[in-house]
C-alpha cells in the first residue's frame, strides 16, 4: 500500500555556516539536545561535492538542485560576461529557482522564512518572508502575501541588524553576542507566530546569526591559536552559545509542529582557520607574467586619479574606511579593468578574498582574448595550476596551495561563460601569509583593510528523520545536490530534468 505524504509535511531547519565539527562536537557533550533527537531517531553527515567551492552560493545549490555551472553564481563581485567590468551579484539575480516553484500552482501550503539569497515566489499558497535576520543581506525584507510584512513589524517589531565587525574589542563581541542571542529568540517567537496561522506542507527556516558568530567569535575558541581566548574569557564559548540558542528554538518550533512530519537540519558550510589571500593570487599573476601591466599614457589630473598616485597605500586603506561598500566597488571596478594590458595578458585574477578565481583571457569569450580555445586554453590551464602548485609558505615550509579546481572539468561545462577557469583554495592557516615562494619568485602581499582569520569550509552538516527516513547512524558523505530532489520526493513531486542530484536513498515515498 502506497504511503500518503500528504499527511506527512517536510520540515527543514538550516544552520547558515553551521560547522559540522562543532554540531557533531556539541551534540555529542549534550549542548544541542533538538538537533541529537533528531540524529538518535534518524540519519546524519555531511554535505560534499565540488559546489562547495563557491561557498557564496551554497544555499542557492543546495535549494535549487544546480550547480554553479548551471547557474553561474559563485561570489559577490564578478566579471561581467563579455567585458572586463565587475558587477556586484546576489542570489536573486539568479536563474536557479529553489525546489519549492515545483509548489505553484499546487494545493500544498509553504512556509519559507530568512533562507538566504532566496527571493518570495509569486503563486504559492501560504507564506514566505525573506532578509528579516539574513547574514549580509542586500536588501530590505520582503514577504509573500505583500501585507503579510505589515503583520510581522506590527507583532515584532523591527529588524535586528548585525554586522560582522573586524578587529573589535572584547566589549563590542560581548554586545554583539547579546544581540546575536536577542535576534535568535526574536526570530524563533517569530517563526512560531507564524507557523501558527496554519497547517503548512512544507516548512523551510534557516538561522543565520550562527554565520556572523563563526567569525566574529572565532579567536576566542577553545584551542585558537595564540590564545586569544584568553583575551576575552567571558567569550570562550560565544560559537558554542549562539548554536545552543538556535537548538533551542528549533526544539521549541518542532514541538508546535506535526510530529508525523519528516524533519531535516542542514547547514551550509563550516569554518576554518584562513587569512586573506587576494594579494598573493594577483602577485602570481603579475610576477609570473600571465598578466601584463597597462602602458602608461597621459596622467589624468582629475583628482580622485591624483589622490592615487600621490597618496600612500596605508594612507588610502585608511581612507577607504569610510567610503561606502558602493563607492569602495566602483573604484575597485576602475582599477581592475585599467591597471592591465589584457592584449598582452594570458590569465588574470577576479578581486576576491580567501579562495581566489583565476581567468583565462580567453578568444571569443573576453573582449581582447588572446588564448585559443582548445589545445592552448588546457595547455594554459595546465601550466597555471603547475605554478600554483609550487608555492611554498616559508613559515611552514609547506605548499600555500591546498588544491586548484579545473572548472570546465568539475561542472562538466567547457570553458565557462560566467565562472572564473580556476578555483584556487589556499591552505588553511592560522597566520597571515604575507610571502610565498615559487622557484622562480618570491611573491608578497600587503596586509589588506579586510582582515580576518576565518573562513569557510567545503563541507556542511545534515541530519534527517520521519517516517520516511528509512536509515539510521551516520551514514557518511551525501551530494549538495541531491537535498532538492529529495525534497521533492519527500512532499510527493517529480523532480525536473534541471536538477542533476539523485534522491538519497535514505528516504523513500514508495510502498
Amino acid at each position: 500500500m502506497a504511503i500518503d505524504t500528504k499527511k506527512m509535511p517536510l520540515i527543514i531547519l538550516g544552520f547558515d555556516a553551521g560547522d559540522p565539527g562543532f554540531i557533531q562536537r556539541w551534540e555529542s557533550e549534550g549542548h544541542l539536545p533538538a538537533i541529537a533527537s533528531i540524529m538518535q531517531r534518524g540519519c546524519w553527515g555531511q554535505t560534499a561535492g565540488v559546489e562547495l567551492v563557491c561557498e557564496r552560493s551554497v544555499w542557492v545549490s543546495l535549494f535549487s538542485g544546480m550547480s554553479p555551472g548551471q547557474h553561474g553564481y559563485y561570489f559577490f563581485r564578478q566579471l561581467k560576461p563579455r567585458t572586463y567590468d565587475l558587477q556586484t551579484v546576489i542570489g536573486g539575480d539568479v536563474d536557479a529557482r529553489p525546489f519549492w516553484a515545483g509548489l505553484q500552482g499546487c494545493d500544498k501550503k509553504v512556509a519559507v522564512i530568512d533562507v538566504p539569497d532566496v527571493t518570495p515566489l509569486e503563486g504559492l499558497s501560504g507564506l514566505q518572508l525573506a532578509n528579516w535576520g539574513n547574514h549580509n543581506s542586500s536588501s530590505g525584507p520582503s514577504t509573500q502575501p505583500a501585507r503579510l510584512l505589515q503583520d510581522v513589524r506590527r507583532v515584532f517589531g523591527s529588524q535586528i541588524r548585525i554586522a560582522e565587525k573586524v578587529n573589535s574589542t572584547v566589549h563590542e563581541d560581548l554586545r554583539i553576542r547579546r544581540r546575536l542571542l536577542e535576534r535568535i529568540q526574536k526570530k524563533g517567537a517569530l517563526c512560531r507566530y507564524l507557523l501558527s496561522q496554519d497547517r503548512f506542507d512544507l516548512v523551510v527556516v534557516v538561522f543565520s546569526e550562527s554565520h556572523v558568530a563563526g567569525h566574529q567569535f572565532w579567536k576566542y575558541r577553545p584551542g585558537a591559536e595564540g590564545g586569544q581566548g584568553a583575551v576575552g574569557p567571558e567569550l570562550t564559548h560565544a560559537i558554542r552559545d549562539v548554536y545552543q540558542e538556535i537548538d533551542r528554538q528549533m526544539g521549541l518550533l518542532l514541538a508546535r509542529l506535526p510530529s508525523e512530519a519528516n524533519v531535516f537540519i542542514v547547514s551550509s558550510t563550516g569554518m576554518k582557520d584562513q587569512y586573506p589571500n587576494n594579494g598573493l593570487i594577483e602577485a602570481f599573476c603579475r610576477t609570473l607574467g600571465y598578466q601584463a601591466p597597462s602602458e602608461k599614457g597621459p596622467s589624468s589630473l582629475k583628482p580622485v586619479a591624483l589622490i592615487r598616485r600621490t597618496m600612500p597605500e596605508t594612507w588610502r586603506t585608511a581612507i577607504s574606511r569610510y567610503l561606502t561598500k558602493e563607492t569602495r566597488e566602483r573604484l575597485l571596478a576602475d582599477q581592475f579593468r585599467r591597471s592591465t594590458n589584457w592584449r598582452r595578458t594570458i590569465a588574470f585574477p577576479i578581486p576576491s578574498i580567501y579562495t581566489s578565481f583565476v581567468r583565462v583571457n580567453l578568444q571569443g569569450r573576453e573582449p581582447e582574448g588572446v588564448v585559443e580555445p582548445g589545445a592552448e586554453y588546457e595547455a594554459l590551464l595546465d601550466r597555471l595550476e603547475g605554478d600554483l602548485m609550487q608555492l611554498v609558505d616559508p613559515e611552514t615550509g609547506e605548499p600555500a596551495v591546498k588544491h586548484v579546481t579545473k572548472t570546465g572539468q568539475a561542472f562538466h561545462c567547457g570553458p565557462p561563460q560566467s565562472l572564473p577557469d580556476l578555483f584556487v583554495e589556499w591552505k588553511p592557516a592560522s597566520h597571515f601569509m604575507r610571502r610565498v615562494v615559487h622557484p622562480r619568485a618570491e611573491l608578497g602581499q600587503p596586509k589588506p583593510e579586510f582582515f580576518r582569520g576565518s573562513d569557510h569550509s567545503h563541507q556542511g552538516f545534515f541530519a534527517a528523520a520521519g517516517p520516511l527516513i528509512q536509515r539510521r547512524g551516520g551514514i557518511g558523505d551525501i551530494s549538495l545536490l541531491d537535498l532538492a530532489p529529495t525534497f521533492l520526493s519527500l512532499v510527493g513531486e517529480p523532480v525536473p530534468k534541471g536538477m542533476t542530484g539523485r534522491v538519497i536513498e535514505t528516504a523513500s515515498v514508495g510502498a
